[in-house]
């Protein structure tokens, strides 16, 4: 067999395996009390037999994740709910639960960029309206918008609760950019419009900065809303977009020891859908590169370069896991193929536009590039189960991951740098055409 011909072989072989993946329910379960309570997750049916992805919380709060299996006939809440004692006994997470955040959540501006996703964007605003903040705005930058879609459904069903902005550039960093400049809160929060927020989101995730006066970002929990298609599963089955349940503040002046590649490994940190600035800090430092993220040729990593910047100028990073907000992950193969390709490359467009943008940080980078590379190799490994080094994984799986993503994943962060420059040459292009 031609090797063309066995590497096709591999792929059917991977893709039947991937068809194969079955559905799992989304639920939650607050063992508070004598009595826990189980809801199904956001959007989901109540819980039968079978597969469950369960977050566990304590007053509220998330404490962890456990995948369970209820049998047929069997009570899900008890059986989930001796899977959650025993499983956060064992982790030592089921003690009471944590203090609440210090000082008062500061005024806050929440800001939602999207592009023509009108429904999805309701059922975040939703969400994001039903906050317990007591002080928050929440304004919509609809990007490069082809049809009056988003303007209408803001202004017919949410009114003065919700400004509307229009930014004709596409990009998602010009897109929050242009949020950053219409935000009015002392903090500026970020998220998608294809997310659920926890009620308790806003107040969980600004709360920090009001206690420590040096914190100029934070970031927060990002579990799944529904498991339903092999490519949620698989996704989630390797960490997903969670970064764990530990609270952990990033500090430049203390590099943590355990992150060798402190403070490149941006990925470590957060993801752009649960994130928060404190909004003169990320002003100073620029904003976002407009010639990284979505809708551009680097196609990601504004978010993580925000990160880097924020860190770079001396100020903390905070990540907390009781700053939730539900994720409604890609549902297709093409979709996993689409977001490996497009992940690889704003891993490298970022780091392109840090040193672009702060050339000081050379010597740094430099250092920790050999650690670096072999960190890459690493995250785009073949991984037969999740779990080990795999960032924010809840537990164990069996399902693999596909070596095609792997590949598509080196390809982008061999593209990347080359994406991120003809981003900021088509920047500069448009500027001109702007200005002539």
């Amino acid at each position: 067999m031609s090797r063309r011909a066995g590497g096709r072989a591999r792929t059917q072989e991977e893709i039947r395996r991937f068809l194969a993946i079955g559905a799992v329910q989304v639920a939650e379960l607050d063992l508070t009390g004598d009595e826990a309570v189980l809801r199904p997750g956001p959007g989901s049916p109540p819980v039968t037999h079978g597969e469950v992805f369960l977050l566990v919380r304590r007053d509220g709060r998330p404490v962890g994740t456990l995948l369970a299996r209820v049998p047929q006939g069997a009570d899900p809440r008890a059986v989930l709910t001796e899977s959650a004692r025993n499983r956060t006994a064992r982790d030592a997470a089921g003690g009471p639960g944590q203090a609440p955040p210090a000082g008062t959540p500061p005024c806050s501006s929440v800001v939602v960029a999207t592009r023509e996703r009108a429904g999805q964007l309701a059922r975040a605003l939703d969400s994001l309206l039903a906050q317990d903040h007591p002080d928050f705005e929440i304004v919509v930058v609809d990007n490069a918008p082809v049809t009056d879609g988003t303007r209408e459904l803001v202004q017919r069903k949410y009114g003065e609760r919700v400004r509307y902005v229009c930014e004709p550039v596409p990009g998602l960093a010009t897109a929050h950019n242009t949020g950053l400049a219409a935000a009015r809160g002392e903090v500026v929060a970020f998220t998608d419009d294809d997310v659920i927020a926890d009620p308790r989101w806003l107040t969980e995730l600004t709360a920090p900065f009001d206690a420590d006066p040096r914190l100029g970002c934070a970031t927060g929990l990002i579990l799944p809303a529904r498991l339903r298609t092999p490519a949620q599963v698989l996704l989630e089955s390797h960490g997903g977009f969670a970064k764990g349940f530990t609270p952990t503040t990033y500090d430049p002046q203390d590099p943590p020891r355990d992150e060798p590649l402190f403070p490149f490994t941006a990925g470590r940190f957060g993801s752009g859908a649960n994130m928060a600035f404190r909004t003169d800090v990320l002003r100073a430092v620029g904003g976002f590169d407009p010639a990284t993220g979505a809708g551009t040729p680097a196609r990601g990593g504004d978010d993580l370069y925000g990160f880097v910047r924020v860190l770079a100028q001396g100020h903390r990073l905070h990540y907390t896991p009781h700053a939730l907000v539900w994720h409604h992950h890609r549902e297709t193969w093409a979709d996993l193929e689409t977001q490996a390709h497009g992940y690889g490359a704003g891993l490298t467009a970022y780091l392109t536009a840090v040193l672009v943008n702060r050339p000081a940080l050379l010597p740094a980078f430099l250092a920790r590039l050999p650690r670096g590379l072999a960190r890459a190799r690493a995250l785009t490994a073949v991984r037969e189960t999740a779990g080990g080094d795999v960032p924010g994984a809840h537990d164990t799986r069996t399902h693999p991951w596909p070596r095609r993503l792997s590949r598509l994943q080196r390809r982008g962060m061999a593209y990347g740098p080359v994406g991120y420059l003809r981003a900021r040459r088509a920047l500069r292009g448009a500027s001109g055409r702007g200005t002539g």
